[in-house]
């Protein structure tokens, strides 16, 4: 009787299977001891696996290096360790000599309303469209800084760190990035109505491993020069600049030395003058032998930089091994705009060379910027949105330096 009725259940069960075959038939559940026995072989792997591996600290460093400012200073909120090794300012050079992060153009304006503002925008969009998009980044210069000092009318940079000259005898030292700044001491030695003007330029001294800044002030029929050493609190005055000539800008720093163009004005002869920030000393650079007394310093690739102007292009010349005259090596011919001036073309300069031979001008035309192929020998203008007057293209690379040190 019972082999009957389970051999009707079984066909049943096959009629059934038979009639959707996408059913399919499900195996019996295990039973409590099936399951004890599977838990038992499975608890050596499951109850007691090894926890997961930790990267060593120096590892950690060597990833976060190359992370970018801005991703870092989030992560310092991650935890204690993270905003340990951040902060640390080792770690703030490491980082600037092992950061992938690529340069940026910056550019500054003082607009009517008398604020300082600075753009910062990444150089590849200059060289991949036709207009750039500004502001990517704007940098507001710090209200309490505007309350106290006038609006800075120059400034250069080094390793992340601007140095501004906010008047006649005052700098501010700041790392826009970290929102760090540091106001200098007043220069003891001299006073606006005896010193009618005052550069400030800043760079660091290798051998020191510290950062200077040097004020030249000119003064009737000589220039002397102030250097301040970061984490000092005063000035110190030190031999007077060898030349008493025209200097055009705030100087150029490549290689542990700060370069002036120096001339007594339009047709004669230019020298370059540096300084040695290491026994803060003067010597002459030798330029390559031009066709022109028309040219400017810049730094091209941190190269030492000549742009000899011509009455039909811009010869870019850079210094391959420091101080050897015999080093210098013509890089390009640069043609001029159509509509460039020949009034503008001797401040028509580079400020940055791509890897693919792309070279980024500032065109002195008002806010445009152009790049020329060295490869297909073409010229291109790049506009600049929202104008606004922005102006003085530079090339800027962010950092952790604190200018506070």
């Amino acid at each position: 009787m019972e082999a009957t009725v389970l051999s009707k259940r079984r066909k049943r069960r096959k009629r059934r299977s038979n009639r959707n075959p996408n059913i399919a038939i499900s195996s019996p559940s295990p039973t409590v001891t099936e399951m004890q026995q599977s838990t038992e072989t499975l608890t050596p792997q499951s109850r007691h696996a090894p926890p997961l591996p930790t990267l060593p600290l120096e590892l950690v460093a060597e990833i976060l290096c190359r992370l970018p400012v801005k991703l870092l200073l989030q992560l310092r909120c991650l935890c204690k360790s993270f905003n340990s090794l951040i902060s640390d300012p080792k770690f703030a050079k490491k980082h600037l000599h092992s950061s992938t992060t690529p340069h940026h153009l910056i550019l500054r304006s003082n607009n009517g309303s008398g604020r300082f503002a600075l753009i910062v925008s990444p150089i590849q969009s200059v060289l991949s469209t036709s207009t750039v998009p500004v502001p990517q980044t704007q940098l507001t210069y710090p209200t309490c800084l505007t309350e106290e000092f006038a609006s800075p009318y120059e400034w250069c940079s080094c390793d992340g760190i601007i140095c501004l000259t906010t008047d006649y005898s005052s700098a501010v030292l700041w790392n826009p990035f970290i929102n760090k700044f540091k106001t200098l001491p007043p220069l003891k030695y001299i006073s606006l109505k005896r010193s009618p003007s005052c550069l400030f330029t800043f760079g660091y001294d290798p051998f020191a491993d510290n950062y200077k800044v040097f004020a030249i002030t000119f003064c009737v029929k000589r220039t002397t020069v102030e250097v301040h050493t970061m984490g000092t609190s005063s000035w110190r005055r030190i031999e007077d600049f060898p030349s008493w000539s025209f200097i055009p800008d705030s100087g150029i720093f490549v290689a542990g030395y700060v370069h002036w163009l120096t001339y007594d004005g339009p047709g004669s002869q230019r020298e370059i003058v540096s300084l040695d920030l290491e026994d803060e000393s003067y010597c002459e650079v030798l330029p390559p032998d031009l066709e022109t007394d028309l040219w400017t310093l810049g730094l091209v690739w941190d190269y030492l930089c000549i742009f000899a102007s011509n009455e039909l292009f811009m010869d870019v010349w850079i210094m391959e091994e420091y101080g050897k005259k015999e080093s210098w090596t013509k890089l390009c011919k640069v043609p001029y705009l159509e509509d460039q001036s020949p009034r503008l073309r001797a401040f028509y300069k580079a400020f940055y060379l791509s890897e693919d031979g792309q070279v980024v001008l500032d065109a002195c035309v008002p806010l445009k910027l152009a790049v020329y192929d060295s490869k297909t020998d073409a010229l291109k203008i790049r506009e600049i949105q929202n104008r606004n007057g922005w102006k003085d293209p530079k090339v800027y690379t962010e950092s952790l330096i604190s200018p506070c040190s």
